[in-house]
């Protein structure tokens, strides 16, 4: 008989049954924990943040654009406006295939090239929900047929903005500077609240220096929203701020009519006021017309402008770095004056050259057979070389280089934009750290004569030239007369004293600058032949020419000091500075001209033009010309 199977076994199907349900019961109350758990945390720990996403549903907070300051010059001439345009801006966290988007668009709105690399380059600097412009400068014809189309382009947009013009295009680039779009390391310093209704900022010059007080603060606007997120109505409006009209020192007219004699010459005049440090016009050619960059340059033009021959993108008048030549010469006089290496009946005779004790080097002056019998004042006059490798070598260079400290050379003046560079007064420390040789006594003759390892810039130059006709008084460049506020008064820029220039004594001021005077006036002056007749005004000036390349270098067999024979970018620079009139100096100037000899009628151009009314007009350099006329 067979033993019968059990098919089931209900015991163990029970206790089965009953462990699913426990485990089911356990997941179960887990699941309702971490809910009630979640639905407190929505509730109660987050209610504020989640109240305030709900109601973003129905209300929009819109940034709104400050107006930009305006800059006029000193005489209330607007020199930077705002202009209205319309725009074609861009949500790109609206769209969903960008591509494609744009390809539509270009059928209803000419798109070119540089706008769609713009574009994406902008897509990338900036944050996802940032509004990125597409396209500047609809015209009306390109507004309306977008607006018949823009339902089929949600996340696109055309809106009204202020672009910023400059009315005189180039005349004042290397002044104002320009804005253009803000790009990626100008996002990580700014407040991005404060530009979040904004796609530019200030680049160089005022636009830059000043950005703070021109660009203002960002207004918000409530908006109630439909269903479509499209606003209907504005619930709340905080207004934004205008930025601060800025009035400069610069006369534009001055300007203008520089800019007119200097014109196809490469160069850099600076004007300033004495008695204020007042900037009344800054001048470097070639220049260029910063309209281009506020709506984006293409790249094609970026490289003409970078890759031109002339540099127009270079700010000579802060940035360019000459050798003095021989407008340092009055700092050497009084510097052999004011330690008493000197004084005013000294003389010694000039045969064409001088030569250190040991050595059989000569230093030749620039005029071949010498200046014969010379004191200090005709030294200058003269600008006697072999004088003042005498002078410096007696002063040494310790000296000269605390004296030229005194008057501003080799270090920043401070002017009120960002671009200045501080220029060279070499010493023993510096050539040991820079070029890594010892300082030898001919390296001090050199810089006695303003060669050798000497570099400064034209506002360096016309700073130093102020504190001369100020006997020593000094102030701190500066390129803004007033401040005005919204609806406010203007608030005039006080000028700042530094410190002042003293020696012990003051008569050596009155022997330096009648020595200057005598460059004008004097028969043997080397300002004579290129300044023309006397003026009408008193006038103490200095010329200076720069030696870029020595003839005999370029060709041995050359013995004339022709600079014609010199490709025209190894020529020398010609230099000039001036006061007048010099009793009472209204104007203090320098001029520095690449590879020509003209500075000295440019600054006499300028001079009667501030003084006497007279018209400027274009200089026609020489051929190259000796190089014996502009020391």
């Amino acid at each position: 008989m067979r033993n019968r199977v059990a098919i089931k076994n209900h015991h163990e199907e029970i206790h089965l049954i009953t462990r699913r349900c426990i485990a089911a019961l356990i997941l179960m109350i887990i699941l309702i924990t971490l809910l009630v758990i979640r639905l407190s945390s929505l509730q109660l720990a987050n209610h504020d943040l989640y109240t305030t996403l709900s109601k973003k549903n129905w209300l929009d907070l819109v940034p709104l654009e400050p107006t930009r300051g305006l800059i006029y010059d000193r005489n209330g001439v607007l020199l930077a406006e705002n202009v209205p345009i319309f725009s074609l801006d861009v949500e790109p966290y609206k769209i969903d295939n960008i591509p494609k988007t744009l390809a539509a668009i270009a059928k209803v709105v000419s798109l070119s090239d540089d706008d769609i690399v713009q574009f994406q380059k902008q897509l990338k600097e900036h944050r996802r929900f940032d509004k990125v412009t597409l396209k500047v400068r609809l015209s009306e014809a390109e507004v309306a047929r977008f607006s018949e189309v823009a339902y089929r382009f949600p996340g696109v947009l055309v809106q009204a903005h202020l672009l910023r013009h400059y009315p005189y295009n180039g005349t004042l680039s290397h002044v104002l500077g320009y804005i253009a779009r803000i790009n990626m390391d100008e996002l990580t310093d700014i407040d991005p609240s404060n530009y979040s209704a904004t796609n530019n900022i200030g680049k160089l010059g005022i636009e830059k220096y000043y950005e703070d007080e021109l660009h203002g603060t960002v207004g918000y606007e409530q908006a109630e929203n439909d269903a479509s997120g499209e606003p209907v109505r504005v619930l709340n409006r905080i207004k934004p701020i205008p930025g601060k009209n800025l009035y400069l020192t610069i006369d534009i007219k001055l300007q203008t009519a520089i800019e007119q004699a200097l014109s196809g010459h490469r160069g850099a005049v600076v004007v300033i006021q004495p008695a204020t440090g007042q900037i009344l016009a800054l001048v470097s050619e070639p220049t260029y017309d910063p309209n281009l960059f506020v709506a984006g340059i293409n790249e094609k033009d970026f490289q003409a402008l970078q890759q031109a021959e002339n540099r127009p993108l270079y700010n000579r008048a802060l940035r360019g770095l000459y050798p003095p030549a021989s407008t340092i010469k009055p700092y050497i006089a009084l510097t052999g004056l004011d330690y008493g290496v000197t004084d005013p009946n000294f003389t010694i005779f000039d045969p064409g050259y001088y030569m250190l004790a040991n050595s059989t080097h000569k230093f030749h002056d620039w005029r071949r057979h010498g200046h014969g019998v010379v004191n200090v004042t005709k030294a200058i006059i003269g600008s006697c070389d072999t004088y003042f490798f005498d002078l410096g070598h007696k002063i040494g260079i310790q000296r000269i280089d605390d004296m030229l400290a005194r008057f501003g050379f080799g270090q920043l003046t401070g002017i009120d934009v960002d671009e200045e560079l501080a220029g060279v007064v070499p010493s023993p420390a510096w050539k040991q750290r820079v070029k890594k040789t010892s300082w030898f006594p001919g390296d001090t003759l050199n810089t006695s004569i303003g060669q050798g390892f000497s570099q400064i810039t034209p506002l360096q130059l016309v700073a130093a030239v102020s504190t001369i006709a100020n006997r020593g008084q000094r102030f701190t460049p500066h390129l803004v007369y007033f401040e005005q506020e919204p609806g406010k008064k203007a608030v005039m820029q006080e000028s700042v004293e530094t410190a002042p220039v003293t020696l012990q004594n003051e008569n050596n001021w009155n022997i330096v600058i009648n020595a200057m005077q005598g460059v004008i006036t004097s028969p043997g002056g080397t300002g004579v032949l290129h300044f023309g007749k006397i003026p009408p005004y008193t006038v103490a000036g200095k010329t200076g020419s720069a030696q870029m390349y020595s003839i005999k270098h370029y060709n041995s067999n050359i013995e004339h000091e022709d600079q014609s024979v010199l490709p025209e970018q190894m020529r020398d620079n010609s230099l000039f500075v001036a006061f007048a009139p010099v009793d009472k100096p209204q104007i203090a100037i320098a001029v520095v001209v690449e590879n020509e000899t003209i500075a000295a009628a440019i600054a006499r151009q300028v001079l009667d033009y501030y003084l006497l009314g007279l018209p400027t007009s274009p200089i026609v350099a020489n051929s190259g010309g000796s190089a014996s006329v502009a020391h």
